[in-house]
């Protein structure tokens, strides 16, 4: 364990909706297969995708399970018929798929949050180890993280990606193989993300300091308490450079 360690923070970051705006990927997926218009709840039914995905993607159990890459389709249709039904849209399997391709190709069009650079290289600075820590295939994953340009921003070993790893948030052996492979230690170790099960739970049972960044202002699903909550990187900083 580093010396001084009481001084030293781990400082992980979730990846979607968290260091860039996941919605407007689904919002031209949405707009391009569906023709929605500009009043249409894009916001509400980001939060029922995101909420089936979490949800169907343990149903289906880890990245690297067997028949993974089947059940991530199955997954993928799922959550968009699922969350759409609940707005009084319906749409096929076919028509779910073509959102779905959409909505992939959208998010390698993304950049980060305004601040979330200037905050990682502050913590950087002072002495943090920072790092990521993101559900999904890693070339997957690392294709979006390329695309914001964290790879060059963040040390590569610090940054985690579940189908590398072999464990999915919110399990706490990911969490815990962090701490292995930074060293770090969990009474020290703070995880930001916006995914209520995935992020804030995981990082509670982990015995993380968890950062819920509820940009969103959505409600809690469950009555886990997250240490602190933010909606904006200047309220993160406020929290992490104390």
């Amino acid at each position: 364990m580093r010396e001084n360690q009481n001084a030293i923070k781990g400082i992980f970051f979730d990846v979607d909706d968290t260091l860039y705006d996941h919605l407007e990927p689904l919002r031209m997926a949405l707009q391009c297969v569906l023709a929605t218009g500009e009043d249409f709840p894009y916001g509400k039914v980001y939060h029922r995708f995101r909420y089936y995905s979490d949800i169907l993607s343990a149903e289906h159990g880890a990245v690297n399970a067997a028949g993974a890459e089947r059940d991530l389709q199955d997954m993928r249709v799922r959550r968009a018929k699922l969350a759409l039904a609940e707005f009084g849209v319906h749409v096929t399997d076919r028509e779910a798929a073509r959102i779905q391709d959409a909505y992939l190709k959208g998010q390698f069009q993304i950049q980060p949050f305004p601040g979330a650079v200037e905050l990682i290289r502050n913590l950087q600075s002072a002495g943090h180890i920072v790092g990521l820590i993101t559900n999904g295939p890693e070339k997957h994953q690392m294709a979006k993280i390329k695309a914001l340009a964290m790879d060059s921003t963040i040390t590569p070993g610090n940054i985690f990606v579940s189908g590398a790893v072999g464990y999915d948030k919110p399990d706490p052996r990911l969490f815990a193989h962090v701490n292995a492979q930074t060293d770090t230690d969990a009474s020290h170790s703070f995880y930001i993300g916006d995914s209520w099960r995935n992020d804030v739970m995981g990082a509670l049972e982990a015995g993380w300091t968890a950062i819920w960044f509820n940009h969103r202002q959505v409600k809690p699903e469950t009555e886990h308490q997250p240490h602190y909550m933010a909606a904006a990187y200047r309220e993160l900083a406020d929290i992490l450079l104390d």
